[in-house]
């Protein structure tokens, strides 16, 4: 029985836990975190015969599968490699268990892949509609739920795996060779875990390693010089918000236009409609014609494209109206953890009561401020790094009220947490009148007060909800 470590105990490593045990691995599992919740999970997994261990391993199997929270520095990784261990992402482990299923008669599938700072949970649920349309069995998973090696280990088939891909989980993968893949955009993200912008990048561009057909946004400049890069060893497909060129898809009007996956030069497919796309704000409309790119790729007819379009809803805590109530609007973006962000958030409105703050994982917040510092009226801020928008906002706009929060140190847990929200909601509520929005996009990650951005999304709706709704 091959043996494996599985380093942390988050959602991949726990669900990727239970796959390993299920194709017939001895598996091991160290979290550095001996908290209540995760002795919780520890107990239910020693019921499968996994052993969880919070004390750091003395001897490594030779496979360790790591989590993507953690760093390429990691102690426990480095000693891992030292000791001959193979470190990979849950991913790189799907992929190769994949193609041994396929090598033993199993049915293949078809690999879609995106990734790019910001975006990328909306596209795989987009692509994800698009193919369901077409009638095809696809399914978004990988960085957006549900680990890839738990599709691959049930029983229900898909043959389209749309899978949504993060910078840390592309750093562990070697032999990830997708039917296409798409990358958004790129900005300033995850610099504490990289070390250095380029090395970010670098991540995501592995992306199109081996990938069949390779979709890229043409209008990002910071992608530009990669763009060229890439040109230069193979055949790119470029998407743009401007009239399209051969090799490209973009928009003529309202009309979304493939000429990407056209033939003849003088020949534009119509996909879908700017109103087809909800909602229709530029970010979005970029987000539609990768998602359009990657069913192309896969020969998926307009009419399916459209309809998926129209079939789609963006998940919780994106841009997420909560309430409307004496002339003020409660935005829920909890999703929005980095400035880019933020910024497409902050562009949608022009009277803004900004709730922001949090893990600014070594995003630089200056740049966000000064280009969108007339629509902030005033900000609360929270979190370990609020100093660093406050900064900023004394930099860029002195006059901006701006109002620290702190948590309540006689609560505990997700007590502690939602006490904190409530602060957040009355405080911002001081702050606004009729016509002003109250947002939440923190352009931070959340793990320094809340489990996560959807929790912190949920207590601040539910905060909304109970002190601003009224009866």
């Amino acid at each position: 029985m091959p043996e494996v470590l599985v380093a942390g105990l988050g959602v991949t490593g726990y669900a990727t836990a239970r796959a390993l045990v299920k194709i017939g691995y001895q598996v091991s599992v160290f979290e550095e975190r001996n908290s209540q919740d995760h002795q919780a999970l520890a107990e239910e997994l020693s019921q499968l015969g996994v052993k969880v261990n919070f004390d750091t391993p003395e001897t490594f199997p030779p496979l360790v599968i790591t989590s993507p929270g953690w760093k390429p520095d990691h102690p426990v990784l480095l000693q891992a490699i030292a000791a001959g261990s193979q470190v990979v992402s849950e991913i790189e482990f799907a992929y190769s268990y994949y193609h041994r299923q396929v090598q033993h008669g199993e049915k293949e599938r078809v690999w879609l892949g995106v990734t790019g700072t910001n975006g990328k949970t909306t596209t795989v649920g987009m692509v994800e509609s698009i193919l369901t349309a077409a009638g095809l069995d696809a399914i978004a998973c990988g960085n957006v739920g549900t680990p890839v090696v738990e599709i691959l280990t049930q029983e229900q088939f898909y043959k389209y795996l749309v899978v949504e891909l993060s910078s840390f989980q592309l750093h562990w993968t070697s032999t990830l060779s997708l039917d296409a893949a798409a990358l958004l955009n790129i900005d300033d993200d995850h610099l504490d875990w990289h070390g250095t912008f380029d090395n970010y990048l670098n991540a995501k561009l592995k992306i199109f390693d081996s990938a069949k057909v390779a979709l890229i946004n043409a209008d990002d400049p910071r992608l530009h010089e990669a763009l060229d890069a890439l040109a230069q060893k193979r055949e790119i497909i470029t998407f743009t918000l401007q009239v399209p060129s051969f090799g490209q898809l973009g928009l003529v009007e309202d009309i979304l236009v493939d000429r990407g996956f056209t033939e003849s030069q003088t020949t534009a497919t119509e996909l879908a409609l700017l109103s087809d796309i909800n909602p229709p704000a530029p970010h979005n409309v970029a987000n539609a014609l990768a998602a359009a790119g990657l069913a192309r790729a896969v020969e998926v007819a307009p009419e399916a494209i459209a309809e998926g379009l129209r079939n789609f809803s963006p998940g919780h805590h994106r841009i997420e109206k909560i309430l409307d109530r004496d002339g003020i609007t409660w935005i829920n973006d909890s999703k929005a953890t980095n400035p880019h962000a933020t910024n497409a958030s902050l562009a949608a409105f022009d009277s803004v009561v900004w709730i922001a703050g949090g893990l600014a994982k070594g995003a630089d917040v200056d740049n966000l401020v000064r280009r969108r510092h007339k629509q902030i009226k005033a900000a609360v801020l929270i979190g370990q790094d609020r100093e660093i928008i406050k900064h900023a906002l004394t930099k860029y706009s002195p006059q901006t009220p701006v109002i620290y929060v702190d948590e309540v140190s006689s609560h505990e847990g997700i007590e502690r947490s939602r006490k904190l929200m409530e602060d957040v909601v009355i405080a911002a509520l001081r702050l606004a009148h009729a016509g002003d929005t109250i947002l939440l996009a923190p352009a931070c990650a959340s793990m320094d007060q809340f489990q996560s951005y959807a929790q912190r999304g949920e207590l601040f709706t539910e905060a909304v909800r109970e002190l601003a709704g009224g009866s």
